[in-house]
């Protein structure tokens, strides 16, 4: 099947995204799309709980709903702006979610990631995340009032998003090269990345590849994979300047 790569859209964070986000993924059964898989962060934060749903997340989730009933599959990669992924809530209005996600294209073996656990020295985000991500979140999430919850997510995603900036824009470059290594010895061809927002590529033996995919936020960018395992970005809409990841 063809497959969209969509990385970082961030949706909620600019007017008018959640709209285009949605007319994007309702274009994808007339553009032979079987597949869409977000790279981790497709929204400004997304709770697998129903009560803490944005107004751009409902209006995604509807395009998702439309386009599922015509067989298209939703994956979602986590991210750092994601928690909660395998709540019932959201459970029905997707497919499949996970850390890692591998398909297999033609005869090559494509891996996504999300990106934010590459640089083990960011101890002071790994922190947060397992602090946001953790069991005992979870049941405050679902015990505490809607309108407390989102204040309290709020706050701890606008923390989440400061922890890791300095290793963001300064890409880990050992790291990542690392985890493409350990990859391709696992029989991964491609490595797709999120997180970082802006390209980065490296190259091994026999046409092995990792790569971060741009940021839709920014760019507007859609990582395409055919059947046959070739591969291409496409522009889906242009985006300006540069938010906060």
């Amino acid at each position: 099947m063809r497959r969209w790569i969509i990385a970082d859209a961030h949706v909620g964070q600019r007017p008018g995204d959640a709209e285009e986000m949605a007319a994007l993924v309702r274009s994808a059964p007339g553009a032979g799309v079987g597949e869409i898989v977000y790279l981790g962060d497709a929204f400004q934060y997304l709770i697998g709980m129903e009560k803490l749903w944005t107004e751009a997340v409902r209006t995604v989730l509807a395009a998702w709903d439309a386009v599922r009933s015509a067989d298209v599959r939703i994956v979602l990669v986590e991210g750092n702006r994601d928690f909660f992924l395998d709540h019932v809530d959201l459970a029905g209005r997707r497919d499949l979610s996970r850390l890692t996600y591998d398909f297999m294209a033609g005869d090559r073996r494509f891996r996504c990631v999300h990106g934010d656990r590459v640089n083990q020295r960011d101890l002071n985000y790994r922190f947060w995340r397992a602090v946001s991500k953790s069991f005992a979140s979870r049941l405050g999430m679902q015990a505490i009032p809607r309108p407390l919850a989102r204040r309290i997510v709020a706050g701890m995603e606008a923390r989440l998003a400061t922890t890791n900036r300095r290793f963001r824009y300064v890409k880990p470059v050992e790291a990542l090269q690392r985890e493409a290594r350990r990859a391709w010895a696992e029989g991964v061809d491609v490595l797709l990345w999120g997180h970082f927002h802006t390209p980065w590529e490296t190259s091994g033996e026999d046409g092995k590849l990792a790569m971060v995919v741009p940021a839709w936020l920014e760019t507007g960018t859609v990582f395409m994979v055919e059947p046959d395992g070739s591969w291409r970005l496409e522009a889906s809409g242009a985006r300006e300047g540069t938010p906060e990841a």
